[in-house]
Parts: structure tokens; C-alpha cells; sequence
């Protein structure tokens, strides 16, 4: 009976103790981050309120002095501003690197051809109309593929076939919902079950772009929960959900 009684004791000290975190996360994260979150409060009780848009955007809203308790970027860039600006409470704290994908809906006339030469004889043949990239102008995803396009010298023909989502996860919906043939987008949202029962894909050669580290930032130093969730994110735990939604991790010097 003293035992019982001790054990919920102990548990109402955690409940006590429990807290919320406020998450700004690139729309890579999405599914990754359904996984992570009931982890993550299991573990420690905190709970997590996820809201998920472009890294640009983000930064701009933090920088306006929306309420995140962390930004989870999909580059090292952003949440490097917010630390220089002395908007950040942490330094930057790499956590996974992503990876491009080309996807291609089952109906296309394109090929899930990760070296592009069949979407460069699409641009010629007439069989592509629509290409949909994240905006480069707010979206590392986005960024990446213009580098990509850039690197192959498409970037300049393709202007007018561009459909841009204003972060990585519109653009997978543009690149599936028949509003494009296909479009250069994150692995890790290529691979969600709902988006590979609609399409296929294949892996861009990652020295076409600059790499798709993704950094990590304390927004407010003052909330506890906050800590704990940055601190999950770098366990062994997180690092096996994000690798099965294809992230590679990032090796540590």
C-alpha cells in the first residue's frame, strides 16, 4: 500500500511539473513530428503545440516576436539570424540533414528519374506543363531545388512551368494533386504513406546543392519543457524517427 501510495505521488509530481512547448517546424517535420510528439510526452510529460509553415516565414514571425518556444528549421541559416540578432536563447543545434527528392504521381507522363535527363526531355517533347519547387525565397527545400535546376541548366527554361508552394509541403500537394507532373521536394514527405500510395520518387544526387542541414534554436530560455524538448530531439529515440522518415544524421566532429 505504501508503495502505491508513493507511485502516485510520483506521478502527480510529474503531471505538476508538466509543461507546453510552442513549436514553429518546417513543413519537412510533419510526419516525423506526429511520431515524435506522443514520444516526446510520454517521456516527460511536456506536450507539444506544433505549427508548421517555410523556415523564412518563421523567422520573419519570431523576428516580429511571435511566441515560439523553438524553431526547428529546415537550414542552419535561419535560426542562425535569430542567434546573431540576439533573438535565440541557444546557438544552433544541427539535428538531422534531409535530402530532394524528384516525386512523381503514378499518372504522370514524367519519370521518377532522380537524374532529371527525363524531365529535360519532358521540357522538350512538351509532356511537361507544371513543375512544382517549394519558394526559394522562404524555403530551403526550395532553395535546394533551384540550385538543383541551376546545376543541370534548367533553372532558366523552366521559368513560366514553375508551381511554388509557399513552404515544402504545399508543393508536395501541388506536385500529387494534378496541379503539376511532379516536383522536386523533401524525402521526408515524399515517404509518408498517404504521399507514396499516390506517387514515387527518386533521390537527387546531393552534390547538386548545398547540404539540407537542419538547425535547431531555443526561442525562450525561461520555459523548462522547452529545454527538455531540444534536449529529446538529440536522443537516440528522435534520431530513429527521423532517420525512418529518411533523414540522415548529422555526424558530430
Amino acid at each position: 500500500m505504501k508503495t502505491f501510495v508513493c507511485l502516485i505521488a510520483l506521478i502527480c509530481a510529474g503531471l505538476a511539473h508538466a509543461g507546453n512547448v510552442t513549436v514553429a517546424a518546417a513543413a519537412t517535420l510533419r510526419h516525423a513530428l506526429d511520431e515524435i510528439s506522443p514520444r516526446f510526452t510520454q517521456a516527460t510529460g511536456h506536450t507539444l503545440k506544433v505549427a508548421y509553415g517555410s523556415s523564412g516565414n518563421f523567422y520573419s514571425q519570431i523576428k516580429q516576436g511571435a511566441p515560439f518556444d523553438v524553431f526547428l528549421s529546415a537550414d542552419m541559416v535561419f535560426p542562425q539570424k535569430l542567434v546573431d540578432e540576439k533573438l535565440a536563447a541557444t546557438p544552433v543545434v544541427p539535428y538531422s540533414e534531409g535530402r530532394l527528392v524528384l516525386l512523381v504521381p503514378h499518372q504522370s507522363a514524367l519519370k521518377p528519374d532522380g537524374s532529371l535527363k527525363d524531365l529535360a526531355a519532358a521540357l522538350k517533347d512538351g509532356r511537361l506543363n507544371k513543375l512544382a519547387i517549394a519558394n526559394p525565397a522562404v524555403a530551403p527545400y526550395g532553395m535546394r531545388a533551384r540550385e538543383v535546376l541551376i546545376q543541370i541548366k534548367l533553372w532558366d527554361a523552366l521559368q513560366g512551368k514553375l508551381v511554388m508552394g509557399e513552404n515544402i509541403g504545399q508543393a508536395t500537394q501541388f506536385a500529387t494533386s494534378g496541379a503539376a507532373q511532379g516536383g522536386l521536394v523533401a524525402l521526408s514527405l515524399a515517404i509518408a504513406p498517404e504521399v507514396a500510395a499516390r506517387a514515387s520518387h527518386s533521390l537527387i544526387p546531393k552534390e547538386w546543392h548545398q547540404p539540407l542541414i537542419q538547425g535547431m534554436v531555443l526561442c525562450q530560455a525561461g520555459n523548462p519543457a522547452a529545454k527538455a524538448f531540444v534536449q529529446y530531439m538529440q536522443t537516440e529515440a528522435a534520431r530513429e524517427v527521423l532517420k525512418k522518415y529518411g533523414y540522415d544524421p548529422v555526424l558530430k566532429p
